[in-house]
């Protein structure tokens, strides 16, 4: 990514939205405590997946009473997480994505449908399923803010795939998501689904957001 692309040298803000449409720039309200972590590894997730449909909002992901946690306390950004997708209905998600009385979820693949994250623009919503134990969604298309957001946390993966996945697998069906091949493989029928690549926003992501990108690429002044 180059340094025109995030807005300016001094302050860094947002990657990259899908289909190529270029995000605005507004101050970062959020500091969280934890990242994708990889190991220095490839981009490739292998677990359980779970099935959400279209339209997904963040009153879903993170309901608004447990947005006065604080991400940047190590024990908030705890219970943060063992909130994410709370707010689906029981009757069309039996399953919860995090069981009661648990921090983390099972499911560290997420697979949506259309318009993926939309409402509001808080960034809790990232946050949380970060929190929960989540490394990558896989959508057909995301709301807008909260691709960047997803971006400028470091917080979750935001793959595209023009296949309607949703339809096509189970939750606590096991699957690879490979993001360097661009490639989800449904392990148990060894089916491959084809995903739209990441560019910019997965270097972005890597280094664990915006502005520890900014610094590793010294585009800001590093932490003395």
């Amino acid at each position: 990514m180059q340094a025109s692309s995030a807005c300016n040298r001094a302050s860094v803000q947002f990657a990259r939205a899908p289909s190529s449409r270029r995000a605005g720039c507004r101050a970062a309200r959020l500091v969280v405590q934890a990242k994708v972590d990889l190991q220095g590894g490839p981009r490739k997730i292998r677990g359980k997946c779970f099935i959400t449909k279209d339209n997904i909002d963040t009153d879903q992901i993170i309901p608004a009473e447990y947005l006065t946690l604080v991400p940047s306390k190590p024990d908030e950004y705890e219970k943060l997480g063992s909130y994410a997708l709370c707010g689906l209905p029981d009757d069309l998600y039996p399953t919860r994505y995090v069981e009661v009385d648990s921090m983390k979820t099972d499911y560290p693949i997420i697979i949506g449908g259309q318009n993926f994250g939309c409402g509001s623009s808080r960034e809790h919503a990232p946050v949380a399923l970060g929190a929960s134990g989540a490394t990558v969604v896989v959508a057909e298309s995301y709301a807008r803010i909260f691709f960047r957001n997803c971006v400028s946390t470091g917080e979750l993966y935001p793959v595209e795939t023009d296949v309607r996945l949703c339809e096509e697998l189970e939750t606590g069906r096991e699957v690879e998501v490979d993001m360097e091949a661009d490639v989800l493989t449904d392990l148990t029928t060894g089916k491959k689904y084809s995903l739209k690549p990441l560019g910019d926003a997965g270097p972005v992501i890597d280094a664990g957001g915006i502005f520890e990108f900014a610094r590793k690429s010294g585009m800001i002044k590093a932490k003395a």
